[in-house]
């Protein structure tokens, strides 16, 4: 039993529990970890690449699981994972490549992943190795599904079982919320116990530890809050949380669905923060586009929002904020905090396509102070696998089915960007070993983060007052920057220990600073307390 095994060793931090935004999420795609010869890694592209320890890079850096255990994360989300149509497992030595987005056996693993994949048992075998390993590692596996649509319509075991009956139509057009041709009919009672029926068997038979939904927006509230019931009576720490949009209009009344707005009809369920993230790097729509991060101004209230988790909270205008014009968490732990994920352009990516002049000095000090808003947000933090390191996709967009030169994590870049792994390594240290950065409770939020006043656009700063969540850091004092020239802040006077600053965390100090003045270095974050 995998139980025992994690209670020991996560427990100790309190990170078991994450109803109190305690988790650290990694997305990983099984394949992008280990295809690079770089990583060292034998089983490339497999489940198996997951258990192997002591592998390193060309200099001699950690690479994979052992990689993932110095970061420190504490959940490690896997693209979907499933049987999916669009890869021939029968066709190894063939260049294909998909993210799992077009599931074809919803209770199966995937067989490319797999070291067999004309025998069910291997694959099956393999990946609960993968599972029961990093369980021994004291690390929980999230798994990505894809319930919201199939690959195919016409051809899929739905259709085939009752026509018409697990999908939504529009007159006699199929709808299609998904964006891939289809959306399933997830408030029908067939549809609902079998979406219920799935989850259930990959937490019993998997032991599978979390749920991302796929465009969470498609599906309807009810069968949501089902699934949260079910999984609680295996074990309530399950953590869910999904998308809360859909690629269009499903459908079906906009009350009923899962979206970001409907978010407190799904207590213990999470919902991501696109908010915060185009605050941050620019909207999805336009790669070119920057925002917060490359000095464009007005997107401070966006960011607030995110750092305070999507709940309501005095100093946040809703007006003022991107998308979402209400708080749309009851708790911070319903906000899943981010700047990048495998969709879209990675953030490395991003900044080059928004700054395409600035040194890669300077595209490292904004990586680093994008992770600083992700991991100093009360929302549960979240990280693309190999932004870490300055991970890129040459720039593609949406590479869903681009080739392993696009995708795979090149472990190279570990040694050239090691100061930024080190830097991300640190604020993850730091979120763990200070409750006053994951309190978990609205309330708390509201009374013990405030906002300090600022002069400059493109400057965001903040001070989680004392007694915290009960934290021996008191009057922790936040403040980001990603101005060219520093800035001078007006903050409680006192006698401070500096923590972070010009893109270095040391948690034993790297200095102190007196007064009632904070001088915050250009494009970086800096991190005192009392």
């Amino acid at each position: 039993s995998k139980k025992p095994t994690v209670l020991m060793i996560l427990d100790g931090y309190g990170l078991n529990d994450t109803t109190k935004g305690n988790a650290v999420i990694y997305e990983v795609h099984i394949r992008d970890l280990s295809s690079d010869a770089s990583s060292g890694i034998r089983n490339t592209g497999k489940f198996l690449g997951l258990t192997e320890r002591g592998t390193k890079n060309r200099e001699g850096l950690a690479t994979g699981l052992d990689h993932i255990l110095d970061l420190g994360v504490t959940h490690v989300q896997i693209l979907p994972s499933f049987d999916y149509a669009t890869v021939d497992e029968t066709k190894p030595d063939t260049a294909q490549f998909n993210w799992g987005y077009d599931p074809k056996n919803y209770n199966v693993p995937e067989g490319s992943y797999s070291t067999d994949p004309y025998h069910g048992e291997v694959r099956v075998n393999e990946m609960k190795q993968m599972i029961k390993t990093l369980h021994e590692n004291g690390i929980r596996v999230n798994m990505d599904v894809v319930y919201n649509h199939t690959y195919h319509l016409a051809d899929s075991w739905f259709q085939k079982t009752v026509p018409d009956y697990y999908y939504r139509k529009n007159g006699n057009h199929y709808s299609d919320g998904s964006g891939c041709g289809n959306e399933t009919a997830s408030e029908r009672a067939m549809m609902r116990k079998y979406i219920v029926d799935s989850v259930v068997y990959w937490a019993t038979e998997y032991h599978i530890d979390g749920f991302r939904f796929d465009l969470m927006g498609v599906h309807d509230i009810e069968t949501m809050n089902e699934i949260r019931a079910a999984i609680d009576k295996i074990d309530p720490s399950i953590f869910m949380y999904g998308e809360g949009w859909a690629a269009s209009s499903p459908q079906l009344e906009a009350d009923r669905l899962a979206m970001k707005a409907n978010v407190e009809k799904m207590p213990r369920i999470a919902a991501f923060s696109d908010e915060m993230r185009d605050g941050l790097r620019g909207g999805w729509d336009d790669d070119t586009k920057g925002a917060f991060l490359v000095g464009e101004p007005g997107h401070e209230m966006s960011i607030k929002f995110g750092i305070v988790g999507a709940i309501e909270h005095p100093q946040v205008i809703s007006d003022s904020v991107n998308y979402s014009k209400k708080p749309w968490a009851l708790q911070p732990t319903q906000m899943i905090s981010y700047v990048s994920c495998h969709d879209d352009m990675c953030l490395a990516d991003r900044l080059k396509a928004t700054m395409p002049d600035a040194s890669v000095e300077e595209l490292a000090a904004l990586q680093k102070l994008a992770e600083t808003f992700v991991f100093t947000s009360q929302g549960v933090p979240f990280i693309f696998a190999g932004d870490e390191m300055m991970r890129d996709k040459k720039g593609v967009h949406n590479s869903y089915n681009s080739p392993d030169s696009i995708n795979t994590i090149d472990w190279k870049n570990k040694t050239a960007h090691k100061d930024v792994f080190e830097y991300v390594k640190g604020l993850i240290a730091m979120r763990k070993a200070h409750p006053a950065f994951r309190m978990g409770d609205a309330d708390m939020v509201r009374r013990q983060l405030e906002f300090l006043p600022v002069e400059n656009t493109n400057v965001v700063a903040f001070i989680l007052k004392d007694n915290a969540n009960g934290d021996s850091w008191k009057n922790i004092i936040v403040a980001l920057n990603s101005r060219a020239e520093p800035v001078k802040l007006d903050i409680p006077s006192g006698k401070y220990t500096v923590i972070c600053k010009d893109g270095k965390i040391n948690m034993k100090g790297l200095g102190q600073v007196s007064g009632d003045e904070l001088m915050v270095p250009a494009r970086s974050a800096m991190i005192i307390h009392q």
